[in-house]
């Protein structure tokens, strides 16, 4: 039994593709297209990519100029995360929050081939976490029917995006059932119910590269850091509204995006933060000379406790903005080699006590990285640092506490893929809350002992701008979390009785709150300062999550889209978007 033979999709049948994020199944539907399309006409819908990728990535696997028969697309990406779609004559637009949109595209494509069609439906992760158990109508009366009619349908799914019971129920619409499961430089496909191929498992290679197309200002960056340690005055890089965010601004942003990748999110975050070693050197030489002059009496080891202490002196330092967060090094439990390191009032965790899962998921890897380049620049020992939360205030603890290690902690993994979607909109529907009382009620969003704001080097730890430079995969994600928390925003001010240019007026007013930026809107919407794209270079625009968060709302309030055209890290004096 060969992968080949299971991209043979059998007529009057939905095989549904299960396996955890970046597990293959998108190459596994572009390989099952190259397989079919000399047989019959294909429909690709995409959810998670912009067709020009994905027509890219087929061209790169030998599918020719001309091809036996049509292949046309459904983009159900560009409406979604509010980019702008390029007009193809061989493509229907449509957006995963509207399942009737998506219907009707399905059909139009349908309606111009009448005859055999497969079509390949990648993926519906991105539609069932904008529409919840609604896909599964959706399954039924589409995709089903469309295969009942003598079609053949080949649908993936993320593992783990949604309720267990959903995904049973979801599996139960298909008649092929296929599993991807990852080990040890190997995947294995398993098929647990197919009409034509027995129960087998298939092993093949695996392979996986980030793609890198965004980097820091690191020159901005390292003023930036300087200031809050105090070594640096100047005037607010951020001229407009200051430095400071709103800690409910990325939060909202961290957690949406969250929802579409919860097991492996964590875990990605968590080794991409650690590649900051790698910038430990440029940082130094970047930094003024009082500056330079704290880090040189930093030691070259950090095995020994006063060595160690110095090191959490200098995260808190670094940690300025942070007001009313403090570190406190618990030397009564330390061992060679283990240090533990109790943080009262944690930014990243409070206001979301007892939601049953440690908070600092991923964002810790930046720490351990710091600690192996600082050991590494300054002719220490070369390890590899890692941290662990063994304490959290999401735990109902009364802090959070950290242990410091270099080398493995047998507990990391776990701790990484503890949270599953539904803890995350248990965390989201408290975001919810909290802004709701603010529009209605004016309350204000968070109420932090110490303080509510958090400086944009820490805004960028909490949403993982680390993750979101050196994966393409977590901007989508940000991209379609913004889109669903917009969209429910909107749609949650609706039910308020509150519309039109008034639900924009509390949407602005949200982001101003937040000090997202400086905000003018007229015929376009501009924000000058955008804290998202602030300090980051980039050949595109960048704002991920701001750009999602926009056109959620205006879809669900106004019926219009947005797309960025400008953005300040391509240069721009601001970001700007137009509607459509």
């Amino acid at each position: 039994m060969s992968l080949s033979q299971l991209q043979e999709i059998p007529s009057k049948s939905m095989i549904l593709i299960v396996g955890p994020p970046g597990s293959g199944k998108s190459t596994f539907c572009q390989q099952t297209i190259l397989n079919n399309i000399e047989l019959k006409p294909i429909i690709y819908v995409t959810t998670e990519s912009a067709p020009s990728k994905v027509e890219a990535s087929l061209r790169q696997k030998g599918i020719g100029e001309v091809m036996p028969h049509p292949l046309n697309v459904v983009d159900a990406f560009h409406d979604t995360v509010g980019l702008p779609s390029a007009m193809r004559s061989d493509s229907v637009d449509a957006s995963c929050q509207d399942l009737t949109s998506l219907g009707i595209a399905i059909s139009k494509l349908h309606e111009r081939m009448r005859e055999n069609v497969l079509l390949v439906f990648d993926s519906l992760t991105s539609p069932y976490v904008f529409n919840g158990s609604e896909i599964l109508k959706f399954m039924r009366l589409t995709l089903s029917r469309f295969a009942a009619e003598g079609d053949a349908v080949l649908a993936c799914v993320d593992e783990g995006c949604g309720k267990p019971e959903d995904m049973v129920n979801m599996m139960s619409t298909a008649e092929g059932i296929v599993k991807i499961e990852l080990m040890d430089g190997l995947k294995a496909f398993n098929v647990v119910k197919h009409p034509k191929v027995k129960p087998t498992k298939i092993e093949v290679p695996m392979t996986w590269s980030p793609s890198l197309s965004y980097n820091y200002d690191m020159k901005m960056m390292t003023e930036h850091i300087a200031m809050t340690m105090g070594v640096m005055a100047g005037p607010p890089l951020r001229t407009e509204v200051g430095d400071y965010v709103n800690l409910f601004w990325p939060h909202l942003a961290r957690w949406s995006g969250m929802l579409w990748d919860p097991k492996r999110f964590p875990t990605m975050t968590y080794n991409l933060n650690k590649d900051s070693e790698s910038k430990i050197k440029e940082f130094i030489q970047l930094l003024p000379w009082r500056a330079k002059l704290f880090i040189k009496f930093l030691p070259k080891n950090f095995s020994k406790v006063k060595d160690m202490k110095k090191l959490i002196s200098f995260f808190e330092r670094v940690g300025g903005g942070e007001s009313g967060e403090t570190m406190e090094y618990l030397e009564e439990a330390f061992m060679t080699d283990e240090h533990y390191v109790r943080v009262h009032n944690d930014m990243h965790c409070w206001g979301f006590e007892n939601v049953g899962v440690t908070l600092h998921l991923g964002i810790l890897g930046g720490f351990a990285g710091v600690i192996k380049g600082f050991e590494k620049d300054r002719g220490g020992p070369d390890r590899d640092w890692n941290i662990v939360e063994t304490k959290c205030i999401g735990l109902g603890d009364p802090y959070c506490e950290m242990k410091f290690v270099p080398g493995e902690i047998d507990k990391l993994k776990a701790n990484l893929e503890s949270v599953d979607s539904t803890i995350i909109e248990r965390i989201h529907e408290r975001l919810m809350n909290h802004l709701m009382e603010f529009v209605l009620n004016r309350k204000p969003l968070w109420d932090r002992p110490g303080g509510n704001e958090v400086d944009l080097h820490s805004f960028g730890h909490i949403i993982g701008t680390d993750a979101s430079i050196a994966s393409e995969r977590y901007r989508m994600a940000m991209k379609l979390g913004g889109a669903k928390a917009g969209k429910e925003v909107g749609e949650r001010l609706l039910e308020e009785g509150i519309k039109d240019d008034k639900a924009i007026q509390h949407a602005l007013n949200l982001l101003e709150y937040c000090k997202v930026g400086k905000i003018t809107i007229d015929e376009t919407m501009r924000i000058a300062n955008n804290c998202e794209s602030f300090m980051i270079k980039a050949e595109e625009p960048s704002c991920h999550f701001t750009t999602g968060f926009l056109n959620g709302f205006f879809s669900a309030v106004k019926n219009q889209h947005v797309k960025e055209t400008k953005c300040i890290a391509m240069g721009d004096p601001y970001c700007e978007w137009e509607f459509r």
